[in-house]
């Protein structure tokens, strides 16, 4: 029988009926110095149960809206679901909002609890809640301080819940679970109202691909994207909460490569940011070892490509194939662990060059689309049928169509509430049953979509020629010397870029020689008004840390913009000196 049949009211009834099925079952794992610490379905079911009889006496009620604020642990996990259980409001933020984020957040939510890590993420809450003239408490993670109560002691102080209680029954499916804050690469954040069901849609749809992938048994989950992401907390938490699966927390990115070995996920969820860092780690690793090794490996990912591509591979061709498959492939998949049967892509577009990387090393890799608003999954390449060029056909539930603009429109019961106290913001986007995404792109005869890239940020020459830049990046960063780069040209004749290369010596002129060199190579490619003439060196890597990537890597290019203004400025009015700017094409 499908494992989701059972008690599907709520997000929180489904992972309880999980609990009696598979009570001495692993679910969750945090690593604890060098040591991993598990905790069975039992066990998280009864600190869910203690939490919500905790949130119950400190006066949280049925639509209050509680705040986490944590990296990725079972405490983030547990809290959700406590907080769920009572008919209450999750509302995740990231890790890395400043003060004024957590104001913003604080104030527009009207935030009643914060459960939270301790350390510098405990201090900028309070800091918010003192400048920002709120008054919620606090549940800390990590012990206790000052006013917050400690996690451990909201257990032990408390009964657990009864499963009948009619407090545990009280949320319905329409309800909203969650108000999700989009990170914004531009204006204030938005807050997603998601319900129950829209998010249960989602969960069944990516439960079909599952499914159809032969995964969906004893799957071992390795939560790696921010859990205050809508992508994660669907598809990395309430997802394997409901198939009987194991969870395993990584909450550091440059540590991906060495937790792929230990926990040894059957499936992991990222955005392309990361893939490009394992690409680019393991293209460092045998370019450093050279001779057989490298040759060896080229040659499989040759005719890796050749197959893929559809082109028949001659019988030595044949012979050389399987062979590699034994000397490389298998020693790639060990790498990830073992048993990896997909790695998932989504957030923003996943170049073609590094997924097709992968997939000719024989591991599979599902380029998937979505967005907050969609709970968030909108498509996913099948399985069976991997195109990686696309984002994939609709999923089971939805219905995706184009504008005669080619912005992408959706139906479905994972379709968002609306915007937390903001009617007009959702009056724009929610038009006659249809959520428009904003995203721009095409529908084949066979419903596989292909994003073309947003429209507000389509770049639109002094010219008249409409230009979209992530196709452009997406070529540049597949070149070793470019580590990030972001196009510009908006009311301008010509396209420019701010690139921060691979190589730390920015002003060394040979790097300038080698990232004129990189352009040019792309700009043969090119139509004559997508062309790149003239670049900038950053100053320094776009990071979160300095507010030009958003929490899930996706270039703020209104704050890229605004960093660089001036030397923009510049490179448009006269031709640009070492330094400051080159001509490349």
């Amino acid at each position: 029988m499908n494992k989701l049949d059972a008690s599907r009211n709520t997000l929180v009834q489904s992972f309880f009926a999980q609990a009696e099925v598979y009570p001495e079952k692993a679910l969750l794992h945090d690593k604890w110095g060098t040591v991993w610490k598990s905790q069975t379905y039992f066990e998280v079911a009864d600190k869910v149960l203690r939490l919500s009889s905790c949130l119950l006496k400190m006066g949280i009620k049925s639509g209050d809206r509680v705040l986490i604020c944590s990296e990725n642990r079972s405490e983030w996990a547990i809290s959700d679901l406590a907080v769920m259980a009572i008919g209450g409001i999750s509302v995740p933020a990231y890790t890395t909002n400043t003060v004024d984020d957590h104001i913003f957040i604080l104030q527009h939510a009207e935030i009643s609890l914060i459960l939270c890590s301790g350390g510098s993420i405990a201090e900028r809450l309070e800091k918010a809640v003192k400048f920002g003239k709120c008054f919620p408490r606090l549940i800390c993670f990590d012990g206790a301080s000052g006013n917050m109560m400690s996690f451990d002691d909201a257990l032990a102080d408390n009964q657990p819940l009864s499963l009948q209680s009619d407090v545990i029954k009280a949320p319905m499916a329409s309800d909203i679970a969650c108000l999700i804050y989009t990170s914004g690469t531009s204006g204030k954040p938005k807050g997603v109202m998601l319900t129950h069901a829209s998010i249960q849609a989602n969960i069944d749809a990516a439960y079909d691909l599952l499914v159809e992938g032969g995964v969906a048994e004893n799957a071992v989950f390795m939560s790696l994207l921010p859990l205050s992401h809508a992508y994660e907390h669907t598809a990395g938490m309430h997802l394997p909460l409901q198939i009987g699966a194991e969870i395993w927390y990584c909450d550091r990115t440059d540590k991906v490569a060495q937790m792929l070995q230990e926990v040894r996920p059957t499936v992991m969820t990222a955005v392309p940011r990361l893939y490009e860092v394992l690409h680019d780690r393991i293209m460092f690793g045998v370019t450093a070892k050279g001779g057989v090794t490298e040759r060896l490996f080229l040659r499989a990912i040759h005719l890796g490509r050749k197959k893929l591509s559809g082109k028949r591979l001659g019988f030595l061709e044949r012979f050389q194939n399987r062979v590699l498959d034994m000397l490389v492939r298998r020693k790639v998949r060990k790498r990830f662990g073992g048993r990896l049967s997909y790695f998932v892509s989504g957030g923003a577009a996943l170049s073609p060059e590094i997924g097709t990387f992968f997939l000719s090393l024989g591991v599979q890799i599902l380029q998937g689309y979505g967005q907050t608003e969609a709970s968030p999954l909108i498509s996913a390449n099948r399985p069976k049928k991997i195109r990686i060029e696309t984002v994939g056909p609709a999923v089971k539930g939805v219905i995706v169509a184009a504008t005669p603009e080619n912005e992408l429109i959706i139906r479905g019961d994972c379709v968002m509430k609306g915007y937390w106290r903001d009617d007009n913001a959702t009056a724009m986007v929610l038009q006659n049953g249809w959520l428009h995404t904003g995203d721009l792109g095409k529908i084949d005869s066979d419903g596989y979509i292909t994003i073309i890239g947003r429209k507000k940020d389509i770049i639109v020459t002094s010219g008249g020629d409409n230009i979209a830049p992530a196709k452009l990046e997406a070529a540049l960063v597949m070149k070793p010397e470019i580590d990030q780069v972001m196009v510009y040209g908006d009311k301008m004749p010509w396209l420019s870029a701010i690139v921060v290369p691979a190589s730390e010596n920015s002003n060394d002129k040979a790097v300038f020689e080698d990232i004129s060199r990189c352009i040019s190579e792309v700009n043969q490619t090119l139509s004559k008004s997508e062309k790149i003439r003239r670049f900038l060196i950053a100053d320094a890597p776009f990071s979160v840390e300095n507010a030009l990537l958003t929490p899930t890597l996706k270039i703020r290019r209104l704050a890229v913009v605004d960093a660089y203004q001036t030397q923009l400025n510049e490179l448009y009015r006269k031709k640009g000196k070492h330094g400051e700017g080159r001509e490349s094409a």
